[in-house]
């Protein structure tokens, strides 16, 4: 059974690591159901494409297929997603306390530091008056001058 479940999340997680892919379920997020070619609308690639990316989605179960004479309409299936967040949220509480951790350090050490702090030190003047370097003082990018390339070879 472990078997099982580590298969799917695998699947899951493939499926869900191309952009494409996502963006796909976000559309059959939207809508009850779209057929494959409004599905494709809004991608740049070709239909062939669409339909690789939609049997990875279909292999991972992430989304079933009905056919209705020719037109295939596609619908977004949760169980897979439900497997993966299960598995995800028994690792939140790692990252969950590092974040507490961070916030409670971050509160406890303010930055920038108090103006007690800063009285002690010598006041730093907030713009230097004289450039850094005389080589910057005066400098302006000029625009590069272009030129017809020449023959490559000699010859």
């Amino acid at each position: 059974m472990v078997k099982y479940q580590e298969d799917v999340l695998d699947r899951t997680f493939a499926a869900l690591s191309d952009p494409t892919r996502r963006a796909l379920l976000a559309r059959l997020g939207d809508r009850e159901s779209l057929s494959v070619s409004e599905l494709a609308q809004p991608f740049s690639m070709s239909l062939p494409a669409i339909m690789k990316h939609l049997d990875v989605l279909s292999d991972a179960g992430l989304i079933a297929r009905e056919k209705t004479g020719r037109t295939v309409a596609c619908r977004l299936t949760a169980q897979p997603m439900e497997l993966a967040m299960d598995w995800l949220n028994r690792y939140q509480r790692f990252w969950s306390d590092a974040l507490d951790r961070l916030a409670a350090f971050v509160e406890e050490d303010p930055w920038p530091p108090s103006q007690a702090l800063s009285s002690q030190a010598p006041a730093m003047p907030s713009r230097p008056s004289a450039p850094a370097s005389r080589s910057r003082a005066g400098s302006t990018r000029r625009p590069k001058k272009s030129t017809p390339r020449g023959p490559t070879r000699k010859g």
